[in-house]
């Protein structure tokens, strides 16, 4: 669920970010069937979720929800990382946060021709739905975790997952802060793409 990490960590190729941005719905060996760089996109995706789902640093994030939400606390870090990304966008990138997104929709806009009808039907509906225009602010992630009860299998117990992350706010943030620039350094090793360079002076 962290479409805005995935998409960051992609790079400026769109076609890269548009298979990151849909991996999660290419099962096996289905990504040999499209053009080279949605397959790296692809794979990158994989990479990102592996790497994150084994680092120590998230797994001690994700501790905090385990008694609530189980196999769920995955996604709420996802989206809490992503919160973190978007609150403090001009850490990461010299890109105002608002013209990032307007970008990232048209290129997804344009690219999503190479997918299934039900891709093609979920972007337009998840991009003017405004999720990621909600990373930002608590009350905005409070509206996508009560979206997700809605439309996912995501338990309805968003005012527990409010309540912690509000508790141990602090603590997420560092957490953050320690585990997305080994992140960052994974994807620009492993793939050769070049993600530091969005940070402009600010790195």
């Amino acid at each position: 669920m962290n479409f805005l990490a995935h998409t960051y960590l992609s790079g400026e190729n769109s076609l890269i970010r548009i298979g990151n941005f849909m991996g999660d719905w290419i099962k096996g060996n289905e990504f040999k069937k499209f053009p080279e760089d949605i397959q790296k996109g692809v794979l990158l995706h994989r990479s990102i979720d592996y790497y994150t789902d084994n680092h120590p640093i998230v797994k001690q994030s994700k501790n905090r929800f385990s008694e609530k939400y189980h196999k769920y606390s995955g996604i709420l870090i996802d989206i809490y990382y992503d919160h973190f990304l978007a609150k403090e966008w001009e850490v990461f990138s010299t890109v105002p946060y608002n013209e990032y997104l307007l970008t990232l929709k048209e290129g997804l806009l344009k690219d999503m021709v190479h997918f299934s009808d039900e891709i093609q039907e979920f972007i337009p509906r998840f991009m003017d739905h405004g999720w990621m225009n909600s990373y930002p602010t608590l009350h905005g992630i409070e509206n996508v975790l009560t979206g997700m009860v809605k439309h996912t299998s995501l338990p309805d117990k968003t005012d527990d997952a409010i309540k912690i992350f509000e508790m141990y706010y602090n603590n997420f943030r560092e957490e953050f802060y320690d585990y997305f620039p080994q992140l960052v350094d994974y994807i620009e090793d492993r793939f050769g793409i070049s993600v530091k360079h969005q940070m402009g002076n600010k790195k």
